[in-house]
């Protein structure tokens, strides 16, 4: 537990180094402060602090640093965000999106996220259903054929299956109808197993067409990325960053896999509310200057993914949480009217 005093200093201390990138010395945290304190008194919570692992002194200076417990002292009881629109500015203009198709809403809050927060903006995408509404075929060449998968939710797959058999157009139609007339509304991959015993009354040729394009349907909803990340090359122009090469590199590593990033996400979509991961801390950030803001967004209230923005320790937090704050909100409306 700190006192009133050291608690101010903490977060002068954590504000001015978010702000400005250097080592903060007892001179200047006096007057970041606004206590009438001796420099020999604030050097003397600087070392109680520094004792605590809250802050920490860089080789090369006498000034002092936030540690990842004294980021996460001052995240979870320091911060004071206020919970409204991100308001017009030059720098920060009204964010809009539209609604529109849920892949589409998705790319779109990865680069408002990115655009907004000048870091990375990762969106976890909801879970694909490979219910189908509605599926057409296109004839593209002889051996060629183009599967249109309408989702209930509007949301549009194309596949191109190649097959052995050159179709005419009026078998694509009559695969296409019969799937729609008995299939429509069921899983793709259900019907796929339903095919397999269901149509010896369709010609071969048909039958065969029909389990190609389901099975192509499903292989597409499932290559699907699950992670849209974007704003990636803004890390090159973070100093945080830029000075340590094999850091930099570790950081694109973790979002060319994803899977790390899926974990940590899927965590986030359980709770309720922002959330603040401190890289540092156990295994949930691995990387040492790498901090993630997310929150869960909703369809219709039900919680089906989450987003947020990935950067140094060394962001503005209360600007990142508003952002976050305000994208789940936008991506909630936008795929709630969508449907």
């Amino acid at each position: 537990m700190l006192d009133t005093r050291a608690r101010l200093l903490l977060r002068a201390l954590v504000e001015r180094y978010i702000a400005d990138g250097q080592p903060v010395g007892s001179r200047t945290l006096s007057k970041a402060a606004g206590l009438d304190l001796s420099p020999a008194t604030i050097r003397n919570v600087m070392s109680d602090l520094e004792e605590l692992g809250l802050i920490a002194s860089p080789h090369t200076s006498a000034g002092r640093v936030p540690t990842p417990k004294g980021y996460r002292l001052f995240v979870d009881t320091m911060l004071t965000v206020k919970r409204d629109s991100l308001g017009a500015s030059p720098e920060m203009p009204d964010p809009v999106l539209a609604a529109d198709q849920p892949q589409k809403v998705i790319a779109n809050a990865a680069q408002l996220l990115s655009s907004l927060s000048h870091f990375v903006g990762v969106v976890m995408a909801p879970k694909r259903t490979s219910v189908f509404r509605h599926i057409e075929f296109l004839g593209l060449s002889e051996h060629r054929v183009l599967v249109i998968i309408v989702a209930p939710d509007g949301d549009v797959q194309n596949r191109v299956v190649h097959t052995p058999t050159a179709y005419t157009q009026s078998q694509l139609i009559e695969a296409a109808n019969y799937l729609n007339a008995h299939y429509a509304g069921l899983a793709l991959d259900v019907v796929s197993q339903r095919l397999r015993t269901e149509v010896d009354n369709l010609r071969s040729e048909i039958s065969e067409l029909m389990q190609s394009a389901v099975d192509a349907g499903v292989q597409a909803i499932e290559s699907q990325d699950e992670v849209v990340i974007s704003g990636e090359r803004n890390l090159l122009s973070v100093s945080d960053f830029s000075n340590d090469l094999g850091n930099l590199r570790k950081m694109f590593d973790l979002f060319e896999q994803k899977a790390q990033l899926m974990r940590l996400l899927e965590g986030s979509s359980e709770a309720q509310g922002i959330r603040i991961y401190i890289g540092g801390e156990g295994q949930v950030v691995p990387y040492h200057d790498l901090s993630i803001v997310s929150a869960p967004y909703e369809v219709d209230g039900a919680v089906v993914g989450t987003l947020g923005v990935i950067g140094p320790q060394r962001m503005p937090y209360e600007k990142m949480i508003r952002i976050v704050d305000i994208t789940s909100k936008l991506v909630s409306n936008a795929l709630s009217q969508g449907k």
